[in-house]
């Protein structure tokens, strides 16, 4: 069929129409995931255009897969996360949907307190199992989506569920059609994309749900999971692993339209960011995140990344709240005990911090010149060094007029003799065996001690 495409006003071909392959044998790919080697990214340089939707924007799986991985949250520090995560979004939304469990009771209390507060943005949708007693669940609550797995790739469908490509086929249309006369928008996590036989299995199925939803009039959203993060973003990287790949051919030869598609990645293999990024590059209008990256094994993409990739890649952040962040991060650290790695971008308590003294001789010049960017305007975080005895004047000076929040025209220079005399005194510990970072209160009773009452307690 030739159809002309109205973002990029050409006459374009899809003459193909995926059948089924039913085989007897899983395809398991071994050439690519060998097992006991590392997998491989092979190329075919089969390259697809760059597609960006003209709205893209990121959903929640915080309660859902983040909460699978960690002690469970209480029904109180959900809705606490949940009006965080509000407000980290904007009046436009950009935070779409956070999506919930709801099988205890106090899943379902969150779940009503949640919506009890009105909120447009993030519309709650939920997790369930593929039961009829599950979407009269979700149904009596008020739900207007929910995801189901669907798994797609031979190790599932063999493996797993001992069925036949066909088989699981049939019984995935049995299940979304269940939730059709629930009344209830189905979208389908297909599990292990990134292992999946693409035009053997993915795309007939997306297919048969496509022609399903048409018939219907309901929208069926698919949920591309590369569970296992094997997806790689590079161009011209063969299917399965092709995040590029898989968003053009859900695109091309299944009719799913960017709004419809949604990309739900892990971390495995450190392309957790890069490959949801790709996904919205290539067509997908939606990256399904977790707050501070929490999910199975080494965890999803996380939200906050994507919400500083988004205004990188719009020049904007269109109304989200990128403050919330570091309240986010505050909350998870003093509230749920969680301990962030210091490393992590945007959140760790090392983000920020330069602790070699040539850095900071910079930093008390110009900020810019060792900071990403504007770390106290974006992040309401500024700019901050920790003291060793690598830190130098210019570090114990830098400490000193960021920790006491000290006005341009009371800021000290590294020629300040208490710079002299503070630095004397911490090189002493390190020369007596110490190895650790100072303290701020460390710090603060150094300066007690040498210069009583200088500075206002802080």
């Amino acid at each position: 069929m030739i159809s002309k495409n109205p973002k990029s006003n050409l006459l374009e071909q899809s003459q193909y129409k995926y059948s089924l392959q039913d085989v007897e044998r899983p395809n398991l790919y071994r050439e690519i995931y060998p097992y006991d080697e590392i997998p491989k990214v092979a190329f075919n340089h089969r390259r697809v255009p760059v597609n960006m939707p003209e709205e893209i924007w990121i959903t929640d799986t915080t309660f859902r897969d983040g909460q699978q991985s960690r002690a469970p949250y209480t029904a109180e520090q959900i809705v606490d996360i949940y009006k965080m995560l509000a407000r980290l979004g904007g009046p436009n939304g950009l935070i779409r949907q956070s999506e919930f469990f709801v099988y205890t009771k106090k899943d379902r209390r969150a779940v009503e307190e949640c919506m009890a507060l009105g909120y447009e943005f993030p519309e709650i949708t939920t997790w369930i199992r593929a039961k009829k007693e599950d979407f009269a669940l979700v149904n009596d609550i008020g739900i207007k989506e929910t995801g189901i797995l669907v798994s797609c790739s031979d190790y599932h469908i063999f493996k797993k569920l001992g069925m036949t490509r066909s088989q699981a086929l049939e019984h995935y249309l049995t299940v979304v059609k269940q939730a059709f006369y629930a009344g209830i928008r189905p979208r389908c996590h297909l599990e292990d994309i990134t292992r999946a036989d693409f035009y053997g299995f993915v795309v007939p199925f997306v297919n048969a749900l496509t022609e399903l939803s048409t018939e219907t009039g309901i929208p069926v959203k698919i949920r591309m999971c590369d569970t296992m993060g094997y997806g790689s973003p590079y161009p011209g990287v063969a299917l399965p692993r092709s995040v590029p790949g898989i968003v053009y051919g859900l695109h091309h030869y299944a009719d799913v339209t960017s709004e419809m598609l949604e990309w739900h990645g892990h971390n495995d293999f450190y392309k957790g960011v890069a490959n949801a990024t790709a996904a919205w590059l290539y067509g997908a209008s939606a990256v399904n995140c977790s707050l501070l990256g929490i999910g199975e094994r080494t965890g999803n993409v996380p939200l906050e990344a994507m919400v500083i990739e988004y205004a990188s890649l719009r020049g904007s952040f269109d109304g989200m709240d990128p403050t919330v962040i570091t309240e986010i991060a505050e909350y998870f650290k003093n509230e749920l005990h969680y301990d962030i790695p210091p490393m992590t971008p945007f959140v760790g308590s090392n983000f920020n911090v330069t602790r070699a003294g040539i850095h900071a001789d910079g930093m008390m010049k110009d900020a810019e010149i060792y900071n990403i960017f504007d770390t106290e305007k974006i992040l309401n975080r500024p700019a901050a060094v920790s003291i060793s005895n690598t830190s130098g004047l210019a570090g114990i000076a830098y400490w000193i007029n960021n920790y006491y929040r000290l006005a341009p025209d009371d800021m000290i220079t590294k020629h300040d003799p208490l710079i002299t005399m503070m630095k004397q005194a911490i090189d002493a510990q390190y020369a007596d065996g110490r190895t650790t970072i100072m303290g701020d209160e460390e710090l603060v009773e150094i300066i007690r001690t040498l210069a009583p009452g200088r500075f206002p307690e802080a």
